[in-house]
């Protein structure tokens, strides 16, 4: 038996997302995304050729459950 080529992994998986769907989800600015990546504060994409790049779906979670977690503390203090 064959796997299927048409499985897609679950949400959060091994999944890629191009600059615009990571501009919705985050409500960022595509200069202030690199900003941020050149200071160190976001996820760097993934090169997919010479013309194209993905940010990591599981990432991009992982760096909003960040900012939700800093508001969180700072609402505790």
């Amino acid at each position: 038996m064959t796997p299927s080529l048409t499985h897609s992994p679950p949400l959060g998986g091994l999944t890629l997302e191009r600059l615009p769907q990571v501009k919705a989800r985050t409500g960022l600015s595509r200069s202030e995304i690199y900003r941020r990546i050149a200071l160190g504060d976001f996820p760097r994409p993934i090169k997919l050729g010479e013309r194209a790049s993905a940010w990591s779906t599981a990432e991009i979670d992982a760096w909003i459950a960040d900012r939700i977690a800093a508001r969180d503390r700072e609402a505790q203090v």
